[in-house]
């Protein structure tokens, strides 16, 4: 039984391997526009479009995205497997990141602290410095 136990823990997780950078930013994204217990149309328009214009995917391409995104969201415990996914990106694609994030925060022109919180968190746990997550936050509340 321990043996069976350890080889659990022992073993890398898969899904972390093998999740690429845009179903693990899609994640991210949904679950900071539920954050607050409340999904905006404004949130899920930006979150829709802040993914086809970055990715340049099509509606039926996003719409697939954002349904396999909150099924790995819902799946997970921590933003671990998330950020981590993120980690080998360069600085400008983590900076533009948090710039999206930031865009779903301010699309119904509402920042709740959970939503703060979260934006913090995930730009110190893929390498954003504060100066950079502050001023993009900056940025997008005035858009």
């Amino acid at each position: 039984m321990f043996d069976s136990l350890r080889s659990i823990f022992q073993k890398p997780d898969a899904t972390v391997l093998s999740l690429e950078p845009k179903l693990a930013v899609a994640a991210l994204l949904v679950h900071l526009a539920a954050i607050d217990g409340n999904v905006s149309d404004d949130e899920r328009r930006a979150l829709e479009g802040t993914l086809m214009d970055y990715y340049g995917l099509g509606e039926d391409e996003v719409r697939k995205l954002i349904a396999e995104a909150t099924r790995r969201d819902n799946e997970s415990v921590d933003f671990y497997r998330f950020t981590s996914a993120l980690s080998s990106l360069d600085d400008s694609e983590k900076i533009e990141i948090i710039r999206m994030m930031w865009q779903v925060v301010f699309a119904d022109r509402r920042n709740h602290e959970l939503e703060d919180n979260m934006v913090w968190r995930v730009a110190e746990l893929i390498g954003v410095s504060s100066r950079d997550r502050t001023v993009l936050r900056k940025q997008m509340a005035r858009v």
